[in-house]
């Protein structure tokens, strides 16, 4: 065996502890209220797939072939796409979501500051029709 390749049984424990990290620090942001249940979700699939595929080795190569992948260490780069995507497109959804709700309550803050306005107003008024 040639000195700078690395054994597969290395590559493949480097593997099951970086996606059991994956997994353990997601429950760890939930857990501590730092990551929303709903946006964990595709991260755990991610982290549980990235597992599954490391101690499953047979798993990843058939799933680089299913797809038409010969190098199945590819189709863990197609796995990061992938989720990439999902993630922006999520993201994306949540900030529209979030731009409505800002431009509707900035507008419920403008008509209350007017009402309050225009009851100051009359009130100031009455006051002033009270002391002639």
């Amino acid at each position: 065996m040639n000195n700078t390749q690395v054994p597969i049984e290395r590559i493949q424990y480097v593997a099951i502890i970086g996606s059991l990290f994956i997994i353990i620090f997601v429950f760890e942001l939930v857990r501590s209220r730092k990551m929303k249940e709903n946006y964990s979700i595709l991260w755990l699939i991610f982290g549980l797939a990235l597992f599954l595929m490391s101690v499953y080795r047979d798993l990843l190569d058939t799933f680089a072939h299913f797809i038409g992948i010969d190098y199945p260490p590819a189709a863990i780069f197609l796995l990061f796409i992938f989720l990439y995507f999902f993630i922006l497109i999520q993201f994306s959804v949540v900030i529209s979501r979030q731009s409505i709700q800002i431009k509707r309550l900035t507008q419920e803050l403008s008509l209350l500051k007017y009402t309050l306005e225009k009851l100051n107003r009359s009130k100031k008024a009455s006051k002033k029709k009270d002391k002639e």
